[in-house]
């Protein structure tokens, strides 16, 4: 019998096989080049966002004190990312202007401590220069001298005024406890061990985190023997901060329990705070005043902490997702970046940029990350 070979047929499939086989290698190629392409994008950002930096001040323009830690603290993360020396200076210069304003870095605020704790912590990771690291240590030291027991059982207040016992206070205490133990020797290190492990049993009893896995602002101490979770915003930074306090707890302790947790949490927010297209958002929007544009990068940046303890493939997609539609649909002129990331631009300050650079260089790091 002879068979009948209809060569258009066969012509037709082979084009359609070497599409495909493009297609294929171009997203293969595409990959490969994803840590690149977004580390190119944020170095970009990066030039605008040093625009509003300040030397005579150590600080950045169009923004206040707690961002401006922020906004160290993601120049130290590109500058470890990029492989990067170029940015030390501008730490060296904050670390000693800045403390005209606020000396050794303390102020009426907890919370704001927590944040530069924070940022010398990373720019000790960056520069292993000790004087950075004693710095965060100091600060440490006043934070917790605003531990108190006999209202809600425990926990650090917000500010010195005492009068609000909230998340993003303890958070930050926790995140840095379980750091500082990471990075120091005995006898401080099971001091801040032991801080960790307090914080931790406190907080995750204290009410803060609903029965949706998501973290509210606060608590109602009306009544300071019993205190309650005060139903108020679930802002994005609250779900982030915990994520890279548990994912320092979890490696400072040896128990991946605490990353379990914070995956709940993690996917709580990606969830419930995200729009169809998986875009993080505040409910702020778009009037978030001068603090709402800085959370949505914190809580990007503390993914991506979490990512380097456990990944997961979906918050790699999150990532991208976010530093995507922030270069595509929430740029400004010189690559300047604005409050809703789904677009469209609005406006730019210090603020706005260094949180979506968090996202950017969360992209960055999740994709190198993933590509070794």
């Amino acid at each position: 019998m002879r068979i009948r070979i209809h060569w258009g047929l066969v012509r037709a499939v082979l084009l359609v096989c070497v599409a495909v086989a493009g297609v294929v290698s171009d997203s293969a190629q595409s990959n490969s080049h994803d840590s690149s392409k977004y580390l190119q994008e944020a170095t970009g950002g990066m030039v605008a966002l040093q625009g509003w930096y300040d030397t005579s001040t150590g600080l950045y323009k169009t923004t206040g004190w707690w961002n401006s830690a922020n906004a160290i603290t993601v120049l130290t993360n590109l500058s470890m990312a990029a492989k990067t020396h170029e940015y030390e200076s501008v730490l060296a210069n904050t670390f000693a202007a800045a403390q005209k304003s606020n000396a050794g870095f303390i102020n009426q605020y907890y919370d704001d401590e927590g944040w530069w704790a924070l940022a010398w912590i990373n720019a000790y990771d960056l520069t292993h220069s000790q004087q950075y690291l004693k710095m965060a240590e100091s600060i440490f030291a006043d934070m917790a001298a605003g531990w108190d027991t006999t209202t809600c059982g425990g926990g650090i207040w917000w500010s010195k005024d005492r009068n609000y016992k909230n998340a993003i206070a303890n958070e930050l205490f926790l995140s840095v406890a379980a750091h500082l133990a990471n990075r120091t020797a005995e006898p401080e290190r099971g001091k801040y061990a032991n801080w960790s492990r307090r914080e931790w049993k406190w907080f995750s009893e204290s009410g803060m985190i609903n029965a949706k896995n998501l973290i509210n602002d606060g608590l109602n101490s009306s009544n300071p023997r019993a205190c309650t979770n005060n139903g108020q915003t679930t802002w994005s930074y609250n779900q982030g901060v915990i994520l890279g306090g548990l994912a320092e707890f979890s490696r400072l302790s040896n128990d991946r329990s605490f990353l379990t947790r914070a995956n709940q949490i993690a996917s709580a927010a990606i969830t419930h705070l995200t729009d169809a297209h998986g875009i993080l958002h505040d409910t702020c929007e778009p009037k978030c005043g001068a603090d709402g544009p800085q959370f949505k990068g914190i809580f990007v940046r503390n993914l991506m902490r979490l990512y380097s303890s456990r990944p997961n493939p979906a918050y790699r997609s999150f990532a991208d997702a976010n530093a995507d539609s922030i270069w595509n649909h929430d740029r400004g002129a010189n690559d300047s970046f604005g409050l809703n990331w789904s677009g469209p631009f609005d406006s730019a300050d210090a603020a706005r940029q260094s949180s979506a650079l968090d996202a950017m260089v969360a992209a960055a790091v999740m994709s190198l990350l993933s590509e070794q």
